[in-house]
């Protein structure tokens, strides 16, 4: 036929990187991941220092501004988060009837944060100063929306927030409706640091690319949640907790584990897009899920057993050239489970920590110079055919 292009034979170089694998589109100095040893830092600081002695507030802040701050840096940054913590009514209101009719707690969490835009008088101020406002405004009111869903599922009533706690602390008090002990807190607040931010992923990505039209913050982040809650990106922890879940006790792990990879099943929660060794986050969270089979709850502990016994197996299958080891998603389904938070609630709580790293590219992006981002595709269908009228045909 006069025209046609014929698609490029199997294997043949044409150009295309399929997902933008290898591909450069911006210059950033937020995060570098070395996948090939497992290393992560955050603006030049290793993750492992800040997940053992930092908080959510304080990476959230070098995350946004660039450096660690000083101590009256760090109490003003607090207290400007605490103050934006309330939600307008309709916004409340919005969760209970999209919540009520059964609707995944992504989508109520998608529709709520881009409703948030209607209640800010400066969604559309492109300023600097407008902007940090809004990053601030997001990280503070993504996580109150998040525990209003999980509240309203719960069938229980909204907690209005307590500007007297830490944010992680203020999080899990609005979801619970009572203080949380310290351990839990602590793991959970180590979940947000290290969800924080994951350099260009699918999500930031997503956030950039609305960005990049000069569309406003909340459409960013709006994009980026969107984004988030595919099973291959944000519900992998879901997953891997279901999975876990499904094995149900260390004795089951290795026939389960033999089994799926025999019929090249994936493995929830084993395998990393960027890392070819061991996930530096998850190596973190190993620890601390290997201590949960001490914790007093029979529930947690076989819960945490079956996990580092199927991680035992799967060392024990897969070669370490492979590059398969578990990622953070295997490990957080056990610390949230400690944490008494549904599972349902996962991927709206990672897309509560992941609002600085969102936030932090966008203005990053902005503040380059702006280019929108519009990449080619080689196109494979056919030219040269004409219109026929449909009586002709």
């Amino acid at each position: 036929m006069p025209g046609q292009i014929k698609k490029p034979k199997e294997g043949v170089p044409n150009g295309v990187m399929k997902g933008l694998e290898g591909v450069m589109i911006a210059e950033s100095a937020i995060c570098k991941i070395d996948g090939s040893v497992g290393k992560l830092w955050y603006r030049g600081y290793p993750v492992e220092e800040l997940a053992s002695g930092s908080s959510f507030e304080e990476v959230s802040y070098l995350l946004l501004y660039g450096k660690l701050p000083g101590p009256e840096e760090l109490e003003g940054f607090k207290r400007s988060l605490a103050a934006e913590r309330r939600v307008p009514r309709g916004i409340t209101d919005i969760i209970a009837e999209e919540v009520g009719v059964a609707a995944d707690p992504m989508h109520v969490l998608r529709t709520a944060v881009s409703a948030l835009a209607t209640y800010d008088n400066e969604a559309e101020d492109q300023s600097l100063e407008a902007n940090g406002r809004k990053c601030i405004r997001l990280i503070s009111k993504v996580s109150t929306v998040t525990a209003a869903i999980g509240r309203e599922m719960d069938g229980k009533g909204h907690v209005e927030p307590d500007p007297s706690l830490g944010h992680v602390d203020n999080f899990m008090y609005m979801m619970h409706g009572n203080r949380m002990e310290r351990h839990k807190l602590d793991l959970v607040e180590k979940m947000f640091m290290l969800q924080a931010e994951h350099s260009t992923n699918a999500s930031t990505f997503s956030a950039m690319v609305t960005a990049s039209t000069l569309s406003d913050l909340y459409s960013s982040v709006t994009s980026g949640i969107a984004t988030l809650k595919g099973p291959l990106h944000g519900e992998a922890d879901e997953a891997a907790l279901r999975m876990l879940l499904e094995i149900g006790k260390p004795g089951n792990a290795e026939a389960y584990i033999t089994k799926a990879l025999a019929k090249k099943e994936k493995i929830m929660g084993f395998g990393h897009r960027v890392y070819k060794a061991y996930d530096p986050r998850a190596k973190i969270m190993r620890k601390e899920v290997e201590g949960l089979r001490n914790a007093a709850s029979e529930e947690v502990r076989e819960l945490a057993s079956t996990a580092m016994e199927v991680e035992r197996v799967m060392k024990e299958k897969i070669p370490p050239e492979k590059g398969i080891w578990p990622n953070i998603d295997f490990f957080a389904g056990p610390i949230y489970a400690y944490a008494g938070i549904p599972i349902e609630l996962f991927t709206p709580i990672f897309a509560s920590s992941r609002v600085p790293g969102w936030c932090a590219h966008v203005m990053e992006y902005w503040a380059s110079g702006n280019k929108l981002i519009r990449p080619s595709e080689l196109y494979t269908g056919e030219t040269g055919l004409h219109y026929r009228r449909i009586d002709e045909r």
